[in-house]
């Protein structure tokens, strides 16, 4: 199958960036970043400077596979990473635009990459739980509601890439932060710095430059691991309850 890419070319943040034409026989059995893969082993044959993406694990794990295909972070299938994303979803003589994510607070490093710290931080400012819990207890030492358990589960599910704030047009964090102050705090060792843990890393959070939540949802529809906005309202409460002096 003959594809036709869109490529979003830029030296780094300081530089007007362009999109770049380019063809690409590919098969249906590829995944995305393979396909990337040929286009990059025709340009260093034709001695051009190959497209620059990240990549780590390629089984939707890290997350480090962040692009926008077709005005869609990680392409057009829904819950999967680019990684993860076959060219069968195409037809032949498709053109496919690819672009780095766009938000304020993830500036472009080069070309389809950028710098995603700004999620780490958020992590460093109130991500973890300072409760001495000794050695590892066994597994059911701890007794859990099972619809609590899930609940924490599903928010640690989050791979941090950085499509919540990508798809959101106010280039928010919302979700990402939510899923990571409730996947601690709705666990009996996290419950102690709820509050005090949600003040902290929404601070971070607008420190870093996203933009407020304004309920458009994208955010929930692009996530490759379909965290719930449920966790962004479990998120403002806890902020609420710190914000009047209850922590």
């Amino acid at each position: 199958m003959k594809i036709n890419l869109k490529v979003w070319r830029q030296k780094n943040n300081n530089t007007k960036g362009h999109f770049e034409n380019h063809t690409v026989e590919a098969t249906e059995h590829m995944s995305f970043l393979e396909m990337m893969d040929v286009l990059n082993e025709q340009l260093i044959q034709e001695k051009k400077d190959p497209v620059a993406f990240e990549h780590d694990c390629r089984e939707g794990i890290c997350g480090a596979c962040s692009m926008v295909i077709n005005g869609r972070p990680h392409g057009p299938q829904q819950g999967t990473t680019t990684c993860q994303l076959h060219m069968r979803k195409f037809n032949d003589g498709d053109t496919i635009a690819v672009e780095p994510y766009r938000a304020k607070a993830f500036p472009v490093v080069k070309d389809l990459v950028v710098d995603r710290s700004a999620f780490d931080r958020i992590i460093q400012a109130g991500g973890y739980v300072s409760v001495n819990t000794g050695g590892a207890p066994d597994g059911n030492a701890i007794p859990i509601e099972k619809d609590t358990a899930l609940e924490a589960f599903d928010a640690a599910a989050c791979i941090g890439c950085g499509a919540c704030a990508a798809a959101c047009p106010n280039g928010s964090a919302m979700l990402f932060t939510s899923a990571k102050v409730a996947h601690l705090g709705k666990l009996p060792q996290g419950e102690v710095e709820e509050t005090s843990r949600a003040r902290k890393m929404v601070a971070q959070m607008d420190k870093e430059g996203f933009g407020f939540c304004s309920n458009i949802r994208a955010c929930e529809v692009e996530c490759p691991k379909e965290i719930s906005v449920n966790n962004i309202a479990y998120l403002n409460r806890a902020f609420l309850t710190a914000s009047i002096g209850k922590e």
